[in-house]
């Protein structure tokens, strides 16, 4: 299929030591970049030595082994080829908002390099999918396009996987009216447009990959964890300087970090204001 694309967009998976997105680090990535008005994409996939161990139970998952990787690159090696094969692309994967594009970020910001989502579309076919049909990535598979899902876990495969998927969605769901979030049937936003896909699965209430900030309905931005749940960022940040520096320095994500900064100093500015 060739997708409706006002921009690059880039496909892709990640393996990885475990699935703490601060802690873990990737063993392996695929990306698959698409063009607009071009039918062929660029694919890139390497093994990464990621430094530290691989849980058992992740290597139960993807068949990954330390030494399958003892003598391939490091991230760090290896974060500026795929910082620039990303460029400015939209991203897309399975399930790739929870866990795959927050740990690139992560990954990409140790080794200097800040991989900024806020001007990009992003698709997580997991989303589509769950919406409409809630399974697996291979069940999914096998509903959208017939196929049986070879090398599960293999990030490639699973790439070539996830955008069958999105194809077959997108033939699926385009001519189909579903049912909205208030009840009422309305045409369905699932068709060859990458920016009305991502609009779709984006209703904004998380400010955040990790889900840690969310928008409340007024418009003020609060944290969705902790024992500050529901309550205004900049605010808290102001008025508990002890929470602001603990969440500086624990496992959260950079973007957490430069938001609650961001808010911090946007509260006291609007304050200090005769």
């Amino acid at each position: 299929m060739l997708f409706n694309l006002k921009r690059e967009i880039v496909f892709f998976d990640i393996e990885s030591t475990g699935l703490n997105v601060i802690r873990d680090r990737i063993v392996q990535i695929a990306l698959i970049k698409y063009y607009p008005g071009k039918a062929e994409p660029k694919e890139m996939e390497m093994l990464v030595n990621p430094g530290i161990p691989i849980a058992e139970e992740a290597m139960a998952v993807h068949g990954i082994t330390p030494d399958m990787l003892k003598n391939k690159p490091t991230f760090e090696q290896v974060a500026k080829t795929i910082f620039d094969f990303i460029g400015d692309a939209d991203l897309a994967g399975y399930n790739s908002d929870r866990f795959d594009v927050p740990m690139l970020m992560q990954e990409l910001y140790r080794c200097g390099f800040e991989l900024n989502i806020e001007n990009r579309k992003l698709i997580d076919v997991q989303k589509i999918f769950y919406r409409m049909e809630p399974r697996t990535l291979k069940a999914a598979l096998k509903h959208y396009c017939n196929k049986e899902l070879v090398d599960a876990h293999d990030a490639l495969s699973d790439v070539r996987a996830t955008i069958d998927v999105l194809e077959g969605q997108i033939k699926m769901y385009e001519d189909t009216d579903y049912i909205d979030g208030d009840g009422f049937i309305t045409k369905t936003p699932i068709k060859n447009d990458i920016h009305a896909i991502a609009d779709f699965l984006n209703d904004g209430s998380n400010l955040d990959v990790t889900q840690k900030l969310r928008s409340s309905p007024n418009g003020e931005v609060v944290f969705n964890f902790g024992k500050y749940i529901g309550r205004p960022v900049g605010q808290v940040m102001y008025e508990d300087r002890q929470y602001y520096h603990w969440i500086q320095d624990k496992e959260f994500s950079i973007q957490v970090k430069k938001l609650t900064t961001k808010l911090l100093n946007e509260y006291g500015d609007k304050i200090k204001k005769p």
